[in-house]
């Protein structure tokens, strides 16, 4: 049962991390992982971990029963406020867009409207952030280290 919770929990992470995608790999050098769009490397991303890392890697990275149950009660937190803020992010998405479909565009409710959307888009990227950092506060030293040397390993 815990099991099927704690998939369905990073399967609902997965799908609405897309907009709220803040880590990247972490490399010494730059790689096309470790770069956003405009070519500068990532500078928070290869400093948190993403779950579906840790889950992936959890026997090898010797996460415990407690740290589980941790990183599984951290996900099911911010799994809470996920649904409800993709639902505001595309009314106003689809408000904007409405907005932008006008023979000519009101730029004032245009632009009020955009804020409205990077305000909740913002939001998103906070409880994402959020999670990634009471995730990574639950890993040790050595786990940090390790994951570390995983993401140096994969291409």
């Amino acid at each position: 049962m815990r099991r099927r919770t704690f998939a369905r929990s990073l399967l609902c992470i997965f799908a609405l991390s897309f907009s709220a995608r803040v880590a990247a790999q972490d490399a010494p050098k730059p790689s096309p992982s470790t770069m956003h769009a405009a070519g500068a490397v990532d500078p928070i991303g290869g400093k948190l971990y993403p779950p579906e890392l840790i889950m992936s890697r959890q026997a090898e990275l010797g996460i415990d029963e407690r740290q589980r149950d941790a990183i599984l009660k951290e996900i099911e937190r911010a799994q809470t406020q996920f649904p409800r803020l993709q639902w505001q992010l595309q009314a106003a998405t689809e408000q904007l867009s409405s907005l932008l479909d006008a023979p000519k565009i009101d730029e004032a409710k245009a632009l009020a409207q955009a804020g409205e959307v990077m305000r909740l888009e913002a939001e998103v990227k906070k409880v994402h952030l959020g999670l990634l950092i009471r995730i990574r506060n639950l890993l040790t030293d050595v786990q940090r280290v390790k994951l570390q040397e995983i993401r140096r390993a994969t291409p």
